[in-house]
């Protein structure tokens, strides 16, 4: 399972492109995007760097979101 923060989506149109995006890269499994938390989750063996590639090309930004990347409060 991939997380991937998506910047730029304002709509559930947007959702929608962004799921069809991800859909489309060989190797997808199942595509869940929410627009409130501006985040994707995908499930498969779709190379990260193929998934950021298809959003990107719609218009939207992505990058991997990981939790253990964020600062813990103390």
């Amino acid at each position: 399972m991939i997380q991937l923060k998506i910047e730029g989506m304002s709509c559930n149109n947007c959702v929608r492109h962004v799921t069809e995006a991800l859909k489309s890269v060989q190797g997808v499994e199942r595509v869940e995007v929410s627009l409130q938390e501006g985040r994707a989750t995908v499930t498969g063996s779709a190379p990260v760097d193929k998934l950021i590639e298809a959003v990107q090309e719609e218009g939207y930004t992505a990058r991997v979101d990981s939790p253990s990347l964020h600062p813990r409060m103390a």
